[in-house]
């Protein structure tokens, strides 16, 4: 993650220090959703800078009802936010109406915050809508000396959004989930590698890549990592990716040039070839 800028963990620490007496008194009398609100709004300026008068929105209209705040940067909503009272546990639920709020607009992030805890979900315009948490983290329980909570913070922003380091940081979480290793790992360029180093491990021993494939499938990853809709999506992006690969190889393969003399297919056949190892 990129380093936070000295002002910006500066005004992050103070925030957070301002900010946690105010939240833990606030849940302690378990005051009501209208006052949750105020209280975000303020910290969406004081911790995470955004100015409160241009682009931190109340009551934000969308399609005859109301978000309860929304960011607006450069004239057009950026992030939705859903509050609950303070004192209120968060489910899944309450993140659907946000979301559905935010499939309106178009707006790929949402936030669902009792002020204490925060979940911050990517939007994916598919059909049907989806989201999916990427950052959680409780107010009340982070360290100002803690530089990993602090770049937690750091996600949310007005800086790090402009830098689009939200978005990067849930594509980096994504190609590291095990959906995605599991993929990779289960891909014909990698399970051609794994053909070559077994064979170098026994030699003399042929093994097939269906074989190997079907090992790791039994035996070695979890059933939860290969099936399910996360790992049809994770197969497809692999996919895609190997599919690129062959594409632009193609491309950089130069033409014979017209007129030059090119051997015949039978002295072809009979050149070795660099390729897998029978």
């Amino acid at each position: 993650m990129a380093a936070i800028p000295s002002k910006v963990a500066a005004r992050i620490v103070a925030g957070l220090k301002r900010f946690q007496p105010i939240l833990g008194a606030a849940k302690s009398r378990d005051v009501n959703e209208s006052d949750t609100v105020v209280i975000v709004a303020d910290i969406l300026q004081e911790v995470f800078g955004y100015d409160k008068y241009t682009e931190i929105t109340s009551e934000h209209a969308i399609r005859g009802t109301y978000c309860d705040l929304a960011i607006k940067l450069n004239g057009a909503p950026a992030l939705l936010l859903e509050v609950k009272s303070i004192g209120l546990e968060l489910k899944d639920t309450y993140v659907k109406q946000v979301v559905d709020y935010a499939a309106n607009l178009g707006v790929d992030w949402v936030v669902l915050t009792t002020g204490v805890l925060w979940r911050i979900y990517k939007v994916s315009f598919t059909k049907p809508i989806e989201h999916e948490l990427v950052v959680e983290f409780d107010l009340l329980e982070l360290n100002p000396k803690n530089d990993d909570h602090l770049e937690l913070l750091w996600l949310l922003s007005k800086e790090s959004w402009q830098k689009s380091t939200l978005g990067k940081y849930h594509a980096q979480k994504q190609a590291l989930s095990r959906f995605t290793l599991g993929a990779l790992i289960l891909s014909d360029p990698v399970l051609e590698v794994l053909r070559r180093e077994l064979r170098r491990v026994s030699p003399g021993i042929r093994i097939e890549t269906a074989e190997i494939r079907d090992a790791l499938l039994l035996d070695v990853l979890k059933r939860e990592v290969v099936e399910g809709e996360k790992a049809q999506a994770a197969r497809r992006l692999a996919s895609r990716a190997a599919n690129r690969v062959l594409r632009a190889t193609k491309s950089e393969s130069p033409e014979p040039a017209e007129g030059s003399p090119t051997q015949p297919e039978s002295e072809v056949s009979q050149m070795p070839t660099v390729g897998p190892l029978d």
